[in-house]
């Protein structure tokens, strides 16, 4: 928007209108459909357990005290107690916070599209993102993958059966190094970056492609079943030209499960050496009261306009990123 200056925004006045232009279509979709929009704290008492997600703090000064909180990394529990109430199937389109985030496809404030769907199956939700995508990519192709059968193919190896050395053994093949604060004895850590670092780039030119049925391990917020293989995560991620876009869930209903595993993530969290997250005791009232049955999806706003506009970076989609605020 006129000569590169440090105060000027980093996109250009059509991309700006392009972008307008996206929101307003996104709303029209769910409106068509019958999807009430909502709107839910930013701040909040609790954050994300999630030992891979750093939540940042927040502290509001009262009368005579300073209250630590949290900036919210997705909406989600606040929108599954909307769901306890009775809300019936939900969107909402607005900011989220991640620390520790920044560069080509990352920014510590970024906008997040998340929606649930009442009495819905992770299947129907998949089958939705894909119609959501399509209206602006008509033409785009559509692939679906297990989350087993994806490293069967790509690197010939089964995540349920392999022992630490033996995936640790993989990613040295594979040439793969890791950063020094990383946890090597961690199964997931190796499967999150061989799946970053070789089987996601392959998918560029390959159009929307979906991964299900993740490790449990992955997927504390989700419902767990049997397989032949063992158990699994009924889970999916959305990837648009090799991009993560979009992370959805059948939700999980058990408020003793969830507890345990926020539990565990704590666990965790000490184990690596970061600060403990305060759980959500809101969330697991709304479970014990009755969260329908569901399925629920965070798609990034910022990552799929990159994709419509042909945008090498979200810096280039958002009005101003982290770099010069």
């Amino acid at each position: 928007m006129g000569p590169n200056k440090p105060w000027r925004s980093g996109i250009t006045v059509n991309v700006l209108q392009q972008r307008a232009e996206v929101l307003k279509r996104i709303r029209h979709f769910f409106e068509h459909r019958g999807v009430l929009e909502v709107e839910t704290p930013i701040v909040c008492h609790s954050g994300s357990s999630d030992p891979f997600i750093k939540s940042w703090r927040a502290y509001v000064d009262g009368a005579s005290t300073q209250e630590a909180c949290y900036l919210q990394t997705s909406p989600e529990y606040a929108m599954k107690r909307l769901l306890a109430c009775g809300s019936g199937s939900i969107y909402q389109m607005g900011k989220a916070f991640r620390g520790d985030e920044q560069g080509r496809y990352h920014n510590p404030e970024f906008t997040l599209l998340e929606w649930y769907r009442v009495e819905w199956s992770y299947q129907q939700l998949m089958v939705e993102v894909a119609e959501l995508i399509q209206q602006f990519l008509p033409r785009i192709a559509v692939t679906h993958y297990t989350y087993r059968d994806l490293f069967l193919e790509y690197l010939q190896i089964d995540p349920w059966q392999l022992s630490l050395q033996e995936l640790q053994s993989c990613a040295l093949r594979q040439e793969i190094s890791v950063p020094d604060t990383v946890d090597v004895n961690d199964k997931d850590m190796w499967l999150m970056w061989l799946m970053a670092m070789v089987i996601e780039p392959q998918w560029k030119g390959r159009g929307l492609v979906f991964v299900c049925d993740y490790p449990p391990s992955q997927a504390i917020l989700a419902e767990v079943v049997e397989k032949e293989y063992g158990l699994v995560a009924k889970r999916f991620e959305g990837y648009l030209e090799g991009i993560e876009l979009a992370n959805g869930f059948q939700e999980l209903q058990n408020p003793t499960v969830q507890r345990s595993r926020f539990m565990a993530d704590n666990a965790k969290r000490q184990h690596l050496g970061l600060p403990t997250v305060t759980i959500d005791e809101f969330l697991l009232e709304a479970l014990a009261a009755g969260l329908p049955t569901c399925a629920g999806v965070a798609l990034g706003v910022d990552r799929l306009l990159l994709c419509l506009f042909g945008q090498d970076e979200l810096s280039q989609v958002m009005t101003f990123s982290f770099a010069t605020v």
